[in-house]
C-alpha cells in the first residue's frame, strides 16, 4: 500500500501506475481538494487539514499520522515535502515504511543548492561561476553580484520550478531580488537561504534523465544509466513550457560526455531513484550543472515516450530493493515526444498570470493518435489561489520531430476548456513559430520573439478571409437552424427559400461586407471580392467545429455569443471577437450610443486574485511613477504592483488579505 503525499496530475499518474502492478493507494488532500480527481482515483483518501499548503500538503505531523492510520507501506512525496521531509524518514525506516526515492543524504546534498554545487565540483561536473555560501542580506547580495559580474541569477537553495529565482541586472534589482526571492523560498519551501551565481546569458536548458540503484553487497556498489536528455528552454519566469525530447542541438558526443557526468555525480552522492540533473547549455555547447531534482519531474513524460519505459515503476522497483533491468547500451532514443504545459493562465499578461474559476466545460483531445494527456482536474474542477494553475500536461509523440509537433497542432485546436482563461493561444503560436520549428531557441525565446508581449496570433490576409467566411457561414447556420420544428406536426404557412444573405461582419478594427449563398450543407461565402467554399456538418451543439475551406481543414471553437450578434471564435488557437450583423441592422447600429471605458488612469487594480502579503502606503502618502505600492502572492509567486502615475493615496478599497480583480487602490 503506497500514500502519496502529492496532489493534481502527478498523484493521478502514480496512482495509474500502481494499479498496474496491483498496488494500493492512500491519497492525501486538502479540504478543498476533497472532491478531487486524485481522490476518486485512489483506494482510500484522507484529509490532512485546510487550503494552505503549509497547513495541508506539507503538514508534517499530520500526513506522519495518515501513514500510521492507514499502516501504509510506502510513501511517494514531492519536490517540498521531500526537503522538509527528512527528519521524518528515519522514523519511517524504523516503521517499515519504504520512500519511494533516493535515500535522505541525496535528498538532502542535491536538494540543497550550494551544498550540491560543491558536490558537483567534486564530481568534476561542470558548473557555474558564482558564490558557493549563503548570501546573508541584501548588501552582502549587492557585493557578490558586484564581484562576480552583471547580469547574476539570485536562487533559493531549496528552490525549484521557478520559485526564489530572480535575475538580477544592477545593484537596484539585487536588493529587490533579494527581498522577494527570500519570501518566495520561505513561504514555498519553509527555507530563505538564497545563493547568487552569474547568469548564462542565451543559454539553452537541458536535462539529463537519471536513473540509478544501490545494492547493498560485502561492499557498497551501484549501477547507474542516464535515461537521454530533454529540451526544456522554453520558459516563463524560469518556468518551464514547452519541453522535448531529445533535443535538436545536442550531438552524440555532448549527448554523451552530459550523460557520463549526470550518471558521475549520481553515484557520488550515492544516489538511487529516477531523477533529473539539469545543465544550461551556451552555444557553443558547453554545458554547465545547474541543479539535480531528487524527484520525477513534470516534463518525465517526453522520456518514457522515446525509451519506452515507465519510470513510476521503476522507481518502485528501485525502492523495494530490484536492480535496474536495462544497461546503458538497452536505452533507445525512438522518435520525438513534445510536451505542453497546459496552464489556467492569461497568456496576455506577462506571457501568463493565474486565473481561478470552475471549469465549467473540459474535453481532452484524446482521440487525436498518439496524445498522452497528464492531469488531475475534470470538468467541473476549481482552479484556486492555493496551487499552482496548471491544466495539464499535453504530450504528443511521432516518428521524428515535424509528426510529433504536427500532432501537438492538432491536439491543441481540438483541446476545448472553458470557464478559465488558458494558455492555448501561446503554446500553439511558439510551436508553428520558424525559429522554434527550426531549433533555434533558447530561455530568451518568449522576450525576444515577442518584445512586446503575446498579443495572440496575427492574421495573414487570407487566414482573415478565412475566418469571416467560417463566422459568416455559422451565423447563416444558426439562422437556419432557428427556422426549423423538431418533434411536432407544426407545418410553417410559407416556406422560407431564401438562399443567400448579406451580411457586415466586424473583426478588429475593420468592418468587412460579406455575401453567403448556401448550396447544400456547403455555404459559397464572397469575401474581399474573393469566393470561398465553406463546407462543415454543422453540428452547433458540439464545442468543436471541423470546417474545410476551399479544401483546407480546420478546427475551430465557437466561446461565446449573444443577441446583438456579438461572437467569439477560437480559430488557430487565439480567440478572436466578432460581431455579425445583416446589412440593415448592421446599418441602423451606428445610431446606438456607445458605452464609455472606464477611466483607469488613476487606479492600481490587482491583476490576478491572491493574496496581500505586503502594503507599502496608505491615504494620503504622495507616490512616484514606479514606486512600489503592495506586493501580491498568487499560486506561491509574489509580485509587486506599482504606481503607474505620481500622485497621492485616495483610497485603498476592499483591500483584505484575500483579494479579487474588483480590489483597487485609487490615486489623486
Amino acid at each position: 500500500k503506497l500514500l502519496i503525499a502529492n496532489r493534481g496530475e502527478i498523484a493521478c499518474r502514480v496512482i495509474k501506475t500502481c494499479r498496474k502492478m496491483g498496488i494500493k493507494t492512500v491519497a492525501i488532500h486538502s479540504d478543498v481538494d476533497a472532491n478531487a480527481v486524485h481522490v476518486k482515483m485512489a483506494d482510500e483518501a484522507v484529509c490532512v487539514g485546510p487550503a494552505p499548503t503549509s497547513k495541508s500538503y506539507l503538514n508534517m505531523d499530520a500526513i506522519m499520522e495518515v501513514i500510521r492510520k492507514t499502516r501504509a507501506q510506502a510513501v511517494s512525496l514531492n519536490v517540498s515535502i521531500c526537503c522538509s521531509f527528512l527528519s521524518s524518514l528515519s522514523l519511517q525506516a524504523s516503521e517499515g515504511v519504504t520512500f519511494i526515492g533516493p535515500d535522505t543524504h541525496a535528498i538532502q546534498a542535491m536538494g540543497d543548492k550550494i551544498e550540491s554545487k560543491l558536490l558537483a565540483k567534486n564530481a568534476k561536473v561542470n558548473t557555474i561561476p558564482g558564490f558557493d555560501g549563503v548570501v546573508k542580506d541584501a548588501d552582502e547580495a549587492v557585493r557578490i553580484a558586484r564581484e562576480i559580474g552583471y547580469p547574476v541569477m539570485i536562487k533559493a537553495s531549496a528552490g525549484g520550478g521557478g520559485k526564489g529565482m530572480r535575475i538580477a541586472w544592477d545593484d537596484e534589482e539585487t536588493r529587490e531580488g533579494f527581498r522577494f526571492s527570500s519570501q518566495e523560498a520561505a513561504s514555498s519551501f519553509g527555507d530563505d537561504r538564497l545563493l547568487i551565481e552569474k547568469f548564462i546569458d542565451n543559454p539553452r536548458h537541458i536535462e539529463i534523465q537519471v536513473c540509478t540503484i544501490i545494492i547493498v553487497l560485502a561492499d557498497k556498489h551501484g549501477n547507474a544509466l542516464w535515461l537521454n536528455e530533454r529540451e526544456c528552454s522554453i520558459q516563463r519566469r524560469n518556468q518551464k513550457v514547452v519541453e522535448e525530447a531529445p533535443s535538436t542541438f545536442l550531438d552524440p558526443e555532448t549527448r554523451r560526455a552530459m550523460g557520463e557526468q549526470a550518471v558521475a555525480l549520481a553515484k557520488a552522492v550515492k544516489y538511487s531513484s529516477a531523477g533529473t540533473v539539469e545543465f544550461l547549455v551556451d552555444s557553443s555547447k558547453n554545458f554547465y550543472f545547474l541543479e539535480m531534482n531528487t524527484r520525477l519531474q513534470v516534463e518525465h513524460p517526453v522520456t518514457e515516450c522515446i525509451t519506452g519505459l515507465d519510470l513510476v515503476q521503476e522507481m518502485i522497483r528501485v525502492a523495494k530493493g530490484y536492480p535496474l533491468r536495462h544497461k546503458q547500451a538497452d536505452i533507445p532514443i525512438n522518435g520525438w515526444a513534445v510536451e505542453c504545459r497546459v496552464y489556467a493562465e492569461d497568456p496576455y499578461k506577462s506571457f501568463g498570470l493565474p486565473s481561478i474559476g470552475k471549469l465549467s466545460q473540459y474535453q481532452e483531445p484524446l482521440h487525436v493518435p498518439s496524445v498522452r494527456v497528464d492531469s488531475g482536474i475534470q470538468q467541473g474542477s476549481d482552479i484556486s489561489i492555493y496551487y499552482d494553475p496548471m491544466i495539464s500536461k499535453l504530450i504528443t509523440y511521432g516518428s521524428n520531430r515535424a509528426e510529433a509537433l504536427k500532432r501537438m497542432e492538432e491536439a491543441l485546436d481540438n483541446y476545448v476548456i472553458r470557464g478559465v482563461a488558458h494558455n492555448i493561444s501561446l503554446l500553439r503560436e511558439v510551436i508553428v513559430h520558424p525559429r522554434f520549428v527550426q531549433g533555434d531557441i533558447s530561455t530568451k525565446f518568449l522576450p525576444e520573439v515577442y518584445p512586446e508581449g503575446f498579443k495572440g496570433h496575427k492574421l495573414t490576409d487570407l487566414e482573415r478571409r478565412q475566418l469571416l467566411a467560417t463566422a459568416a457561414s455559422l451565423y447563416v447556420a444558426e439562422q437556419l437552424r432557428s427556422q426549423q420544428f423538431l418533434g411536432t406536426p407544426r407545418i410553417p404557412i410559407a416556406k422560407s427559400k431564401r438562399s443567400s444573405w448579406e451580411l457586415s461582419v466586424h473583426l478588429g478594427d475593420g468592418t468587412y461586407p460579406v455575401a453567403v449563398s448556401k448550396d447544400g450543407s456547403s455555404f459559397s461565402v464572397e469575401v474581399d471580392g474573393m469566393k470561398l467554399n465553406v463546407t462543415s456538418e454543422w453540428n452547433l451543439a458540439s464545442p468543436l467545429l471541423s470546417v474545410t475551406i476551399d479544401g483546407t481543414q480546420r478546427t475551430i471553437q465557437r466561446i461565446s455569443r449573444n443577441a446583438s450578434g456579438e461572437t467569439s471564435i477560437q480559430f488557430l488557437g487565439t480567440v478572436y471577437k466578432l460581431q455579425i450583423l445583416t446589412k440593415v441592422a448592421a446599418e441602423l447600429s451606428k445610431y446606438m450610443p456607445e458605452k464609455a471605458a472606464e477611466d483607469t488612469s488613476s487606479i492600481l487594480r490587482s491583476p490576478m486574485p491572491g493574496t496581500v502579503v505586503a502594503v507599502s502606503v496608505k491615504p494620503g502618502d504622495m507616490v512616484s511613477e514606479g514606486q512600489e505600492i503592495c506586493v501580491i502572492e498568487a499560486m506561491k509567486m509574489q509580485n509587486s504592483m506599482i504606481a503607474a502615475k505620481t500622485g497621492k493615496v485616495s483610497h485603498l478599497r476592499s483591500l483584505k488579505t484575500i483579494c479579487n480583480l474588483s480590489n483597487k487602490i485609487e490615486f489623486k
